[in-house]
């Protein structure tokens, strides 16, 4: 039996993925990836068990890709991942009691990860479309419109697979930016270790894109699920944290100052 469990992070390219990462790794009990020589330090590139090619994970393309939505009882769903998972990625991890893993396309494998890694606990990154798409633009070739309609697709998506994970929880970039000692209590809660001085050097980087362009009223109307608004709005929004353990979703909500949410 392994004396590790795993936190998969996880959310769409520019999402503020590999700062949650970032911040998780420094945490008590936690080891990361790092000095990989891999893109992000991102663990989909140093295993071999499921396929990932430039046709796999691509921005703007991979999590509304039926083929790239692995759940339970899929093709994956084998000891023999699992087994292909943990020897890939034994190298680059230190003995701790958790592991953390980021990659976007955590976003479409979490049903499966849960399977393979049934303690596993998962981290779901949003920041808002508009600046999603403006950030992604310098990599894909879409119209604006096209990519915040991939966003809302995809976090659609991403909303059915929560209700089947047992530990869940999102966080939002803009959230994270305005208050990073919030959010890294809420991080240290959910895996129920020491929270530990937030960094100093985040800033807001939707800043940056202030003049991008804004969702339409159908757009604003299915991101509100989110909590984002057109014109970089951003509205208060309880997120979801779920787990198995009272105590741990009740730390956690008494970390980000709130009542407990489902």
């Amino acid at each position: 039996m392994t004396a590790h469990r795993y936190i998969f992070v996880g959310g769409l390219h520019r999402s503020g993925t590999s700062l949650v990462a970032r911040l998780i790794g420094d945490l008590p009990g936690v080891s990361a990836i790092n000095a990989a020589p891999v893109p992000e330090n991102e663990g989909v590139y140093l295993q071999g068990a499921i396929p990932h090619t430039a046709r796999h994970g691509s921005p703007m393309h991979f999590a509304t890709d039926p083929a790239q939505h692995h759940i339970e009882g899929s093709h994956f769903d084998r000891l023999e991942t699992q087994m292909r998972l943990e020897r890939d990625w034994a190298p680059y991890f230190k003995d701790a009691p958790w592991r953390v893993e980021k990659s976007p396309v955590n976003l479409t494998r979490m049903r499966l990860y849960q399977q393979l890694f049934p303690l596993s606990q998962f981290v779901v990154v949003t920041r808002h479309p508009e600046a999603v798409a403006a950030a992604t633009s310098k990599w894909v070739d879409l119209d604006p419109a096209a990519m915040m309609d991939h966003w809302l697709d995809a976090y659609d998506i991403v909303r059915r697979d929560i209700d089947y994970l047992h530990a869940v929880i999102t966080v939002r970039y803009e959230d994270l930016v305005a208050d990073p000692t919030a959010t890294l209590a809420r991080l240290a809660a959910f895996l129920d270790v020491d929270t530990t001085p937030a960094p100093s050097d985040i800033r807001d980087g939707n800043q940056n894109y202030a003049e991008t362009t804004t969702l339409s009223p159908a757009q604003a109307e299915r991101a509100s699920a989110w909590g984002y608004g057109a014109g970089m709005v951003v509205q208060p929004w309880s997120g979801v944290t779920r787990h198995p353990l009272r105590r741990v979703t009740e730390n956690v909500e008494t970390a980000a100052g709130g009542a407990p949410s489902t």
